[in-house]
């Protein structure tokens, strides 16, 4: 008898190789990405095609007994319970290991760059205004980027390629990790260091119990006055009611978000970020579409897939 498969998401026709591997191998269930589709189908499933934005909890690993292995496209497990995953003998596949394919898929590091420049350039209200025939450029102006200072928080495979990428915008680099930064072009610097020196700081650490709401009031006191701030990696990595304050303040001047806390809430157009960004251009939030490309997703979905029927 075929293994069964939930895939949460759309049918995967904008995605073929994955599908036909897949479809190759399992018995696969298409459902829409919601808590009640994902309770219903999932108890009776080998496996789990996780979506990033609905979380599989511990409750309803508990109610699975034939599920053995969860794959994800993706390098952060947020949206995960790991821990009872472990508990349960659940296998978790993610390509947070897989080097290879992920040097291939910058696209995350290609965002970080949009939202640097909508920042720093107000692209944003000033798309809404010619929209209207609002023609007032000075109403606009912004700030260029060159010469000034980028941190980067975390160095490791993202980190390097803003780096990279930063070099054609003519900054300054300063970076802090916790291993040696082998960038030629990098100065190593203190996390306070990072903080009271750049200009614009962008975050490429993963997620963990150590360093959840490492931007705290006391890195936000910290932080050069005047900085923007981008976060491209997990939403908790930030104190988010810190940041509000910090962006009614002055403090930070603007941040790009592509990611926030608590991205499977059903109630997210009352998140404070999202209720605040209605109403003031110095927030900008994309729904965490890093990874959100034709060419990233068929790789990576692939790889998760393949990753998956090796394990079964």
């Amino acid at each position: 008898m075929a293994k069964s498969i939930v895939v949460c998401g759309p049918n995967l026709d904008h995605l073929p190789q994955t599908k036909q591997l897949l479809e190759e191998n399992f018995e696969v269930i298409y459902i829409n990405c919601d808590a009640e589709k994902l309770a219903k189908f999932v108890p009776k499933a080998d496996a789990y095609y996780a979506a990033l934005h609905i979380r599989i909890t511990e409750e309803l690993m508990k109610k699975s007994p034939n599920l053995k292995a969860i794959t994800t496209p993706s390098t952060g497990l947020d949206h995960i319970d790991t821990k009872a995953a472990d508990q349960l003998g659940i296998a978790v596949l993610s390509l947070k290991d897989d080097r290879d394919l992920l040097d291939r898929i910058p696209a995350t590091a290609e965002l970080t760059w949009a939202l640097i420049l909508a920042c720093s350039r107000r692209f944003c209200v000033a798309v809404q205004a010619a929209r209207k025939g609002d023609w007032a450029r000075d109403a606009f102006r912004g700030h260029q980027i060159a010469y000034k200072t980028l941190g980067i928080l975390g160095c490791g495979r993202l980190g390097t390629m803003v780096a990279r990428y930063a070099q054609a915008f003519d900054m300054k680099v300063i970076g802090c990790d916790k291993l040696k930064i082998d960038i030629p072009y990098v100065e190593q610097v203190s996390f306070d260091e990072l903080l009271g020196r750049c200009d614009i700081l962008t975050i490429h650490i993963h997620l963990t119990e150590e360093n959840k709401n490492l931007i705290n009031r006391q890195a936000f006191a910290k932080i050069k006055r005047g900085a923007i701030l981008i976060n491209t990696s997990r939403g908790a990595i930030i104190d988010e009611s810190a940041m509000l304050e910090a962006l009614e303040d002055g403090r930070v001047s603007a941040a790009g978000l592509d990611v926030i806390v608590g991205e499977w809430r059903d109630d997210l157009a009352d998140h404070p970020l999202i209720t605040y960004s209605r109403t003031h251009e110095n927030l900008i939030i994309t729904p965490h579409v890093g990874g959100v490309t034709y060419e990233s997703q068929e790789m990576a979905f692939c790889q998760a897939a393949q990753k998956l029927v090796e394990y079964l």
